[in-house]
């Protein structure tokens, strides 16, 4: 039977609470890690691994949670990750530096499978997803901009070291724990362990030109996002911008993106395609990183805006796209496992690769054309992405590969929501 206005608000309040754990425990390092470093020794090298690899982990970990939730169920695999979360942040208050690795460790992996199972939950709860996966992915950038932000100030405020402003993001955790157990376990659908059919692994996927096309859009995407969050800081200091205005700029690109990111969900739910919303952010993307490249200390506040409005909303936009694309939850998590793996382990070499054009060329200007020659591929295969069918599941191998959305088998949510 359907849920009652006030279990529905209840639930979407605590997907939200998850989503708010997804960010904080990887990007509250880049603040404290000069006080890191200076305590513990390590390495400008181990330094800047220890800020990656929660992102390796993202690529790495997502292929588990679809096999996860067959066998323990969605819910109780949300909830593990949430453990596994606190865990790893608790980790990181203890001495030896081993377990500081461990620790982010330990949270990336963690938050890799909540990256692939609320999307698939939302999918499974919601029949109209849309207006869930916009307040999810908004989530996402408040509680990155969230963890860039208040660390050390909260640290300041308790009298802390860096430890423990790492540790204070446990209270979030365990207050997200709390509220997601007593509400999400009322679902319609619940744990199957039944084995997948023959030739039916997440991999097996790709062998269709949708799912190939909803990877690209969703990697693409995130190298953009990752490239220039990593550089921005350091590209506008060259341009002459004060280094105090950078990280104001990087603050303001997660305000904007927040916003895109509520918006364009809601929208893409209501549309039979999504290909309108594909253009609209490649054309942010095409201003944001133009602007940045001809004029980046004249209206600087346009393009960051921009770039802002691209990354955020073409973030949401690929989540959502895994949903609308599958015709179940169990295909939206094999389909978003091996879209965000492949998405994600390419993401993180983007900032290698533009700091190495940088120090190659002694300026920005090939590392932007770089990203905005990406753009292309990317929209293209967003574009593919967008179109009005599913996945098939049924004949993997096909070459046909989809089906329109009125032939997919399996309920998209209960009815009444």
């Amino acid at each position: 039977m359907p849920r009652s206005r006030i279990s529905v608000l209840l639930l979407v309040a605590a997907i939200v609470a998850v989503a708010l754990n997804q960010r904080p425990a990887v990007v509250a390092v880049a603040p404290v890690l000069g006080d890191l470093r200076a305590d513990t020794g390590l390495s400008s090298a181990m330094g800047g691994l220890l800020t990656t690899l929660p992102v390796l982990c993202f690529g790495a970990f997502a292929p588990i949670a679809p096999r996860l939730a067959r066998r323990i169920g969605l819910e109780t695999a949300v909830a593990l990750s949430l453990l596994l979360l606190a865990a790893g942040i608790a980790l990181r208050l203890l001495p030896p530096v081993a377990l500081l690795f461990a620790g982010s460790l330990l949270a990336g992996a963690a938050i890799a499978l909540a990256n692939v199972l609320l999307p698939a939950y939302v999918k499974r709860e919601f029949r109209r997803p849309g207006a869930v996966m916009g307040l999810y992915s908004a989530a996402l950038n408040v509680g990155a901009a969230a963890g860039a932000a208040l660390t050390i100030p909260v640290a300041a405020a308790l009298g802390v070291d860096w430890r423990w402003a790492l540790g204070s993001w446990l209270v979030l955790a365990l207050a997200a724990l709390a509220l997601w157990l007593p509400v999400a376990g009322t679902g319609h659908a619940h744990r199957t362990s039944e084995p997948l059919p023959e030739g039916a692994g997440s991999w097996s996927l790709l062998r269709q030109p949708l799912a190939r096309q909803v990877t690209a859009y969703l990697g693409l995407q995130s190298v953009q996002f990752y490239s220039l969050a990593a550089w921005l800081p350091t590209l506008l200091a060259d341009a002459g911008v004060p280094v105090s205005q950078g990280g104001l700029f990087l603050g303001l690109a997660n305000i904007v993106g927040a916003a895109g990111a509520l918006l364009i969900p809601a929208q893409a739910g209501r549309m039979r395609t999504q290909r309108p919303l594909i253009v609209l952010v490649g054309l942010a993307y095409v201003l944001g990183l133009g602007g940045l490249l001809v004029s980046p200390t004249d209206g600087t506040l346009v393009w960051v805006a921009a770039f802002g409005l691209a990354q955020g909303g073409g973030f949401a936009l690929a989540l959502t796209l895994i949903v609308l694309r599958s015709p179940t939850p169990l295909v939206a998590a094999r389909l978003g496992g091996v879209a965000q793996c492949l998405g994600y382990l390419v993401a993180a070499v983007g900032p290698l690769v533009l700091g190495a054009l940088y120090d190659g060329t002694r300026g920005w200007t090939w590392p932007l054309l770089v990203l905005l020659a990406a753009v292309a591929p990317m929209t293209w295969a967003g574009w593919g992405a967008a179109r009005d069918v599913v996945l098939d599941v049924v004949s993997e191998g096909s070459p046909a590969g989809a089906r329109t959305p009125a032939g997919s088998s399996g309920p998209a949510g209960p009815a009444g929501r």
